[in-house]
């Protein structure tokens, strides 16, 4: 398969580098040093267990016009890096190329073909301007929900922390042959890549934790396990995740495991930074609408209260734009005392 990876950080470099070593032909869309590393020498990705894949084939570009149509496009920025690129996708795409779209969060695209009441309503959170609805058909999405967790170590050189699941879904619930294309190219790269039937919900259970654990952890200055044991800060977590829970049980999700299990599963994690809190320490812009902003505008929209993420969220949202403001990082810096 012709395959285009939109982004070229830890999960797209991830993604891209073990399916080019596969045999499939993957050309990153990419800009900067990356793209001069990629296109000196290809994709490395150095797996959990140490062993390194070096994908020589892969090439790169920062012009999505002079790659052409693919038979695949993955979409591996960041939620808020989405309407920087947007008006590129369709570059790459002929009539039938879908769009597995990688981001965390409530994506763009939630309520499309959802039916019901909602269905078609916009997520301001996640596309603000419309901008991204108008550029990226939302027919051609595969939704996929990403667990691995990568780091990347340098420009072309991935290390892979931990796992190798990426669980697909089409917004309609079908089970269709494109996604099974999409499923059978990642299980041939090495991945676990199941087609479930309510990808909505998958995406529920991973933010689950996220919107709570990110922005608590960026304010603290904490590891996953130092603000879950923690009683005040996992008691936070906890009523956050009850709120946000009602809020998706108004659309029609249910959970299929309790707070008590996915908060036990995270405590397991042990003293892991999480994105938001490594994104504040190297003065990146942190995924606030994506992870927090969006069960916001979810809860307001299905008339749930949730007074706990409300609370987080404009917390979380004064640090994004100070930071921002003051174009700075921020890090609690031990003085050996």
């Amino acid at each position: 398969m012709k395959i285009a990876v939109v982004g070229a950080g830890a999960i797209g470099g991830y993604v891209g580098g073990w399916l080019a070593a596969a045999g499939e032909d993957v050309t990153f869309i990419a800009r900067g040093a990356n793209l001069e590393a990629i296109r000196r020498n290809g994709m490395r990705v150095i797996g959990e267990d140490g062993v390194e894949v070096h994908a020589r084939t892969a090439t790169a570009n920062d012009k999505a016009g002079a790659v052409g149509p693919q038979d695949l496009v993955i979409l591996a920025v960041k939620a808020h890096q989405v309407a920087a690129v947007a008006g590129d996708i369709h570059h790459l795409c002929d009539d039938t190329t879908p769009i597995v779209t990688m981001q965390n969060g409530i994506p763009w695209w939630y309520f499309h073909r959802l039916g019901g009441e909602y269905d078609g309503t916009p997520v301001r959170s996640a596309d603000p301007d419309g901008s991204i609805g108008r550029l990226i058909d939302a027919n051609r999405v595969i939704g996929s929900v990403v667990y691995p967790a990568a780091t990347l170590v340098e420009p072309g050189v991935v290390h892979v922390v931990e796992g190798r699941r990426f669980t697909l879904g089409e917004p309609d619930g079908s089970s269709s042959p494109r996604a099974q294309l999409v499923s059978d190219a990642f299980t041939r790269a090495g991945f676990k890549a199941p087609i479930i039937s309510d990808i909505r919900g998958e995406i529920w259970l991973k933010l689950w934790g996220n919107l709570s654990f990110n922005p608590i952890s960026a304010l603290g200055h904490a590891t996953l396990v130092d603000l879950l044991q923690f009683p005040l800060t996992r008691e936070l977590c906890i009523e956050m995740m009850r709120e946000a829970e009602a809020i998706a049980g108004k659309l029609g999700v249910r959970f299929r495991v309790g707070i008590d299990k996915r908060i036990a599963g995270a405590e397991k994690v042990g003293a892991h930074k999480t994105s938001m809190l490594q994104d504040v320490e190297a003065g990146r812009p942190i995924e606030i609408e994506a992870l927090v902003g969006a069960v916001v505008e979810l809860g307001r929209l299905t008339g749930t209260p949730a007074p706990h993420i409300d609370a987080v969220y404009a917390c979380a949202s004064l640090l994004a734009k100070t930071l921002a403001e003051q174009h700075g990082k921020l890090a609690v810096v031990a003085t050996g005392h």
